[in-house]
């Protein structure tokens, strides 16, 4: 991609959090641009402080100093009630755990969004683009951890957020459920445009993005961009 404008920037972004008498630097002077339509993604050991920076991006955790630009408008200075409305229109999650309300039905957990939403896609279209029109009326208890994130993938891209960002997505997952989800999301980024962020601390996953972040205490370490992206299919797992 080419031309592609920051849609996030992350600057000087630092994070502490006190610990009794001793204070823990879970992000220091990180700087980063999420560029429209790019997927991201993130690696580093668990307590790198990827998980943190997502939290922060997505407006779940503020930070303790530096700026983060959501188009040129810094959301660290937004209210609780500007930063509830920015979750709600313009970030879509998807978390390890997929957090499907039980007694719902998949065309119904994904209601739960496009209801509240100003421009949704509708339910089905959205469970269509992840491959589970087959399954919109089956309860989550009738469906694989597979299909579930599926489901959740779906509840988040229906708003049509301008952010997707992605937490471990396969972390409860087999191998292959695994590279099956990935592959929804590698064809929903390439079919939206959707600007999207991937933790893991699966480095074979790095090849599937546009460009690869590797964290460590709490620091960008490297930065790598991608010619090409892999498909997720011709990844040697």
């Amino acid at each position: 991609m080419t031309d592609n404008h920051a849609v996030l920037q992350v600057r000087n972004l630092c994070k502490v959090y006190p610990m009794g008498e001793i204070t823990v630097q879970a992000l220091q002077d990180v700087d980063m641009d999420l560029l429209e339509g790019e997927m991201t993604v993130l690696l580093g050991a668990s307590g790198s402080g990827k998980s943190t920076l997502l939290n922060i991006i997505g407006g779940l955790d503020v930070a303790s100093s530096g700026q983060v630009l959501y188009h040129g408008d810094d959301i660290s200075q937004y209210s609780d009630s500007e930063l509830t409305n920015y979750r709600r229109v313009h970030v879509g999650f998807v978390f390890q755990f997929y957090n499907l309300i039980s007694s719902l039905t998949a065309r119904e957990n994904v209601a739960l969004v496009t209801d509240i939403s100003t421009d949704p896609m509708s339910p089905e279209e959205a469970l269509e683009m992840v491959g589970l029109q087959e399954r919109i009326n089956h309860f989550p208890s009738q469906m694989s951890g597979g299909e579930q994130q599926r489901v959740a993938i779906a509840r988040a891209i229906a708003k049509r957020p301008r952010i997707l960002l992605c937490d471990e997505p396969t972390g409860a997952l087999d191998a292959h459920t695994g590279q099956l989800v990935l592959s929804v999301l590698d064809e929903v980024n390439r079919r939206t445009n959707t600007t999207t962020a991937i933790i893991t601390h699966n480095a074979a996953i790095g090849k599937m993005g546009d460009v690869v972040v590797r964290m460590s205490s709490g620091k960008i370490v490297e930065r790598i961009k991608n010619d090409v992206r892999t498909n997720v299919s011709e990844i040697d797992w």
